[in-house]
């Protein structure tokens, strides 16, 4: 059997010009020639399984019927005589292409492809071509394997894996993987583009109230209709790289994706467009829903991005749009995303800390004004970070209330500073001892038992419940209630002094301040500053000069006691000694300074 560049398009049509070994009529025995088999003949042409010969030259030289309907052959486009890699596409790869050779001059016993063939019609038929030797005979056996109707239904499936049911858009998966695909080729290309991703990612704004309030089935029609405009907006943000891709990740959250970014501004400007959009009205079946959406955007160049540590912007910069008043676009700051992650370090390492001893206490004179001499002293504690160096209060004090680590460190202040102004009173027996005060936050006293404590450690340390001052701020106590009340009551009764700090900046209820366990008023430094002289003329602000006169005034006329923080200059500490103002507390004394400077500060006194 032989082929001829136009020959007829079946196997038992095909003709030889010259003398051929017929691969049909083999007996199975080497240099033995057979007579045809006709039945032989008739089983290869009626086999359902598509199959074709192939000579050692390339060429077809039979195919069977199935096989020409598979590859849609006619008059027009025959299969026999044709080269049978241009025919299955078996030249496309140098390995496919050195297999399908090798193969054909008998030297590998199979090949295996699976390949996308062109139908006449104008579909494509995807096919397993497989082709191995026929032994003892100059042609090679190709098998066809039909696999478009299952890659059909796994292209069906895949599709509903990797979309949403509701929106009908790509979920997280989908959006992970192109995600993933534009990193790496912006990340590898070389064809003179941006390289650059960017992303908007969003979140509707209460959108939990409409799932709440109107039922689920109201919130899915909503999230579908968010959709629709979403793609409206991607669609006409249309790039040279086409439109970004837009993602439903879950619940209310949505994502657009635009995987060759011209520059910050172009996704900055998809924001703006998606907040447009969003500002208008839905009407769900009568239902008129009026919603605005967060959005946090990141763009940035592909190399040396993952898709995580995008993800994890971008979710850092929703928060802030969120923080920062919601129904608005926010950018990704490096530099705010550096003190977030600082803050979140010192978060996390705050309980440690307090059990590896990384906190230290420093403590600042509070002088009386009339003779300056050291009345007490306020403990201010550091922290000694092992990363980054030494910390003042106002750098995680405030994350310590956050997460309840305050209790541990507040008890570790308190301990100190007592075990602390003891040994003191017993190095200085002489004279008069020194209070001590510590700052209390209300935390502590919700989340421990502050009176039980507090007792607890001046029996320990054997100090005068007297030599004890407890400071909270203004709003702290001015709030207090219920339990904090019944506390600050009975750490009075006890004999502890309870000063508020701060005093001027908060609620200032003075006619609740008469109603309160209070000793000592601290006036904020705010007012102090006010003190400054000009060329010893009148105080630069006559206001503040006398907001502390009547505070004073107020504070004695109570029986309480006024400690005026932030004094600096000698002009500042002679006007309040001269307005009734009882201690002062600055630089112009002293800097917060270690326990044993302290020591030789009451040493030199006495």
């Amino acid at each position: 059997m032989s082929a001829q560049p136009h020959g007829p398009t079946t196997a038992t049509e095909a003709s030889a010009p010259h003398p051929r070994r017929d691969p049909l009529t083999e007996s199975g025995h080497p240099g033995q020639r057979t007579t045809p088999d006709a039945t032989h003949r008739a089983a290869f042409l009626a086999a359902p399984l598509p199959m074709a010969l192939v000579d050692r030259a390339g060429l077809v030289v039979g195919a069977n019927h199935a096989a020409l309907a598979l590859l849609g052959a006619d008059s027009d486009r025959p299969v026999v005589g044709r080269l049978a890699a241009d025919l299955l596409d078996l030249s496309s790869d140098p390995h496919t292409r050195d297999a399908y050779r090798e193969v054909l001059h008998g030297r590998q016993a199979r090949l295996s492809r699976t390949r996308r063939l062109k139908h006449p019609v104008g579909h494509s038929v995807w096919t397993r071509v497989t082709i191995a030797p026929v032994p003892d005979s100059e042609v090679a056996l190709v098998s066809l394997h039909d696999l478009s109707a299952h890659r059909e239904l796994r292209s069906r499936l895949r599709h509903l894996q990797m979309h949403d049911p509701v929106t009908k858009l790509p979920n997280r998966a989908l959006f992970f993987e192109r995600l993933t695909a534009a990193l790496e080729a912006g990340a590898y290309d070389e064809t003179g583009t941006s390289g650059r991703v960017g992303l908007c990612y969003l979140d509707l704004d209460g959108f939990k109230a409409v799932n709440d309030t109107l039922g689920h089935h109201v919130g899915d029609r909503l999230l579908a209709a968010v959709a629709q405009r979403l793609e409206l907006c991607a669609e006409r943000a249309r790039h040279t790289t086409g439109a970004p891709l837009v993602a439903r990740l879950g619940g209310d959250e949505f994502a657009l994706l635009v995987e060759e970014s011209a520059g910050t501004e172009q996704v900055t400007d998809l924001a703006e467009a998606v907040l447009s959009a969003l500002r208008e009205p839905f009407d769900l079946a009568g239902q008129r829903l009026a919603v605005s959406a967060s959005v946090g955007v990141v763009e940035r160049q592909a190399v040396g991005t993952s898709a995580t540590g995008l993800m994890q912007a971008a979710d850092t910069t929703l928060y802030w749009a969120k923080a920062d008043g919601k129904a608005r676009w926010t950018l990704f700051d490096p530099e705010r995303n550096a003190h977030r992650m600082t803050r979140q370090a010192l978060s996390s390492g705050l309980r440690p800390a307090v059990e590896r001893g990384e906190f230290v206490l420093d403590y600042q004179p509070l002088v009386r004004l009339e003779d300056g001499a050291v009345r007490g002293v306020e403990a201010l504690v550091r922290w000694r970070h092992p990363q980054f160096g030494l910390l003042t209060p106002n750098r995680f004090i405030g994350l310590a209330e956050e997460d309840g680590s305050i209790v541990q460190l507040g008890l570790w202040v308190l301990r100190t500073a007592c075990a602390q102004a003891r040994r003191w009173q017993l190095e200085n027996p002489a004279d008069p001892p020194v209070f001590v005060s510590v700052n209390v936050a209300v935390r502590q006293v919700w989340d421990s038992d502050l009176v039980a404590d507090v007792a607890r450690i001046l029996a320990d340390t054997r100090l005068a419940p007297e030599l004890l001052q407890l400071e909270l701020t203004e709003s702290a106590v001015m709030g207090s209630a219920g339990r904090p009340l019944q506390a600050l009551q009975s750490l009075s009764d006890m004999g502890v002094r309870i000063a508020i700090d701060d005093f001027g900046t908060g609620y200032s209820n003075l006619a609740y301040l008469s109603r309160l366990p209070v000793s000592v008023l601290k006036l904020d430094g705010s007012f102090v500053r006010g003190f400054q002289y000009e060329d010893g003329a009148a105080p630069t602000d006559p206001a503040d000069a006398m907001i502390v006169e009547a505070l004073v005034q107020l504070a004695h006329r109570l029986g309480l006691t006024v400690t005026a923080e932030c004094v600096e200059t000698a002009e500042q500490a002679a006007r309040l000694r001269r307005i009734g103002c009882d201690t002062g507390q600055g630089w112009l004394y002293s800097r917060p300074v270690a326990p044993d400077r302290i020591s030789r500060l009451l040493g030199r006194a006495s």
